[in-house]
């Protein structure tokens, strides 16, 4: 086995199906947050702030990865595969992801205000007027759009950028876990600030649009093949242009259509129109179809890193 293929199974296989997510005080992703917050203040030029920021924070938070793994395979091999599983272990979601989106799902029906608090750890988005068909409708579009934020760029990064590495003789883990602290922290600064009425978060978002550009048609890709048809990725295709994210439609629109359901966040967007908002079975089903599309990325990337 691998080195990169015993990392993904430890920290998606093991960690992740085990623990959910390392512990607050422990989290190298809250770190970087609290980095990102002291950008996050009144600038006299914003714009060119937030566009430094967006470049400098996430590079230097994969150097720092890359060097400390660097650094403790210097002192023996293991502790620098210790070190690379605890950060893609921390860089990647999926069960936690999946678990918040079944339990609003599930109080949808039985408390409906608890249900929209709860939403928040999913979308920031007011949810204080969402009905149940609304609230199960945020939930299965948070679950399909966090799974390529959340699982699928942060592995796409670390498979690819290791295969690459490899071939050329470089520090094959160390540029692996880099490239997925990059891509997470990238699109952690994008949560953070990258909305129209912050000022700095021009390049913040305009760098995540970029860099989750092939995630999330791959997420869109592997959750038409979690579904075992074609069909909803191209009937999807005529809905992943409404949202105004270049890219969160293609998984959304992907999962609207596997499922036969409509996705709407009133005001903004509205997929697949034809069809009814999810009743709580197929708001489950939509979920399951994301868990499994999960599960098929994590197996699809050790094949990518064994090879």
């Amino acid at each position: 086995m691998s080195l990169q293929l015993l990392v993904v199974v430890l920290a998606v296989g093991v960690f992740d199906r085990m623990i959910g997510e390392p512990p607050t005080r422990f989290h190298p992703v809250v770190w970087f947050g609290r980095t990102v917050t002291m950008v996050d203040r009144p600038w006299s030029h914003p714009k060119a702030v937030g566009a430094l920021a967006a470049v400098g924070l996430p590079l230097a938070a994969a150097g720092v990865v890359g060097s400390v793994i660097v650094g403790f395979e210097t002192v023996h091999p293991t502790a620098g595969v210790v070190v690379a599983v605890f950060v893609l272990f921390s860089s990647t979601s999926q069960r936690q992801l999946v678990e918040t989106a079944r339990e609003v799902i599930a109080l949808s029906e039985t408390d409906l205000s608890r249900g929209r608090e709860e939403l928040l750890a999913l979308a920031g988005r007011d949810a204080s007027e969402l009905s149940a068909g609304l609230l199960r409708s945020a939930a299965v579009e948070s679950a399909a759009e966090n799974l390529s934020d959340g699982l699928v760029g942060p592995l796409a990064a670390f498979g690819l950028v290791g295969v690459v590495v490899s071939a050329t003789g470089g520090p094959t883990l160390s540029a692996a876990a880099a490239a997925a602290a990059w891509v997470k922290a990238v699109n952690t600064m994008d949560s953070m600030v990258g909305y129209h009425s912050n000022p700095i978060g021009w390049g913040p978002a305009r760098l995540d649009d970029a860099v989750m550009w092939l995630p999330a048609r791959l997420t869109a890709v592997v959750i038409s093949i979690a579904a075992a048809s074609p069909d909803p990725i191209s009937s999807g295709r005529r809905w992943v242009q409404i949202p105004s994210s270049p890219n969160a439609g293609w998984p959304m629109a992907t999962v609207a259509a596997a499922v036969q359901i409509k996705l709407e966040k009133p005001g903004c967007y509205t997929l697949n129109p034809v069809a009814s908002l999810p009743s709580r079975r197929e708001a489950d089903r939509a979920v399951t179809l994301v868990n499994r599309a999960g599960w098929l990325a994590v197996g699809l990337t050790g094949v990518v890193v064994s090879v």
